[in-house]
């Protein structure tokens, strides 16, 4: 797991579609010792406690120092499951627990050789294969824009997460609007030039704009 994320997740790729390292909060992660990593062995795991430790790490996660401050933003707890080999169960688990995660202003994130989870930059990148299995708790980033809005229960924890000056009527149409429809494309981060009109955003000094990709 520490070789995975020191070697791969802290250096670029040219498949990623955006300069710079993978996950830019791994290397100052490791460097701070803010990542957990947990175990749960054998190839044929009781499902019903890998959902206790799952559950578990809910309430773990919340306490993990630090808990205010830039540094809780780097924090992560990682249940590994090495030996699994039928990974239906993390993408289980996934589907039924995110919404808890989502809702404390969290994330749950599923790891797995062969993951086909298509990245922010590149919908042909897969961010999520890796080489052992695994869940990953982490805090909820403004960037997780699109992987929220596949239900508005999420995207109404991501509103109140990041927009808590706003009216709760306000937030409530919102989350409406960004929900009405079920099978939106959501916006893959792609460079655009100055003069782009769709600019959301800045990447060293280039702005950044939409382009089609489904939900998560």
């Amino acid at each position: 797991m520490r070789t995975w994320s020191a070697d791969y997740l802290t250096g670029p790729d040219p498949d990623l579609g955006r300069d710079g390292p993978v996950c830019p909060y791994v290397g100052p992660s490791l460097r701070r010792d803010l990542m957990w990593v947990g175990r749960v062995s054998g190839v044929h795991p009781w499902p019903a406690y890998v959902r206790l430790v799952v559950e578990d790490a809910l309430e773990v996660f919340e306490r993990l120092p630090p808990e205010q401050g830039g540094g809780a933003v780097l924090r992560s707890l990682v249940t590994t499951l090495p030996d699994l080999r039928d990974f239906s169960l993390i993408d289980d688990l996934h589907d039924e627990l995110k919404t808890r995660f989502v809702e404390r202003g969290f994330m749950l994130g599923q790891f797995y050789p062969g993951c086909k989870e298509p990245g922010l930059w590149n919908k042909d990148y897969h961010p999520l294969d890796s080489p052992i299995p695994m869940i990953v708790v982490r805090t909820m980033m403004a960037t997780d824009f699109p992987f929220l809005l596949g239900r508005p229960e999420w995207m109404a924890a991501y509103v109140k997460k990041f927009a808590p000056g706003l009216p709760a009527h306000v937030r409530h149409v919102v989350v409406g609007r960004l929900t009405a429809s079920a099978d939106i494309d959501v916006p893959a981060y792609q460079l655009q030039s100055e003069q782009g009109s769709a600019a959301l955003g800045s990447r060293n000094g280039s702005p950044v704009h939409a382009g089609p990709r489904k939900a998560s």
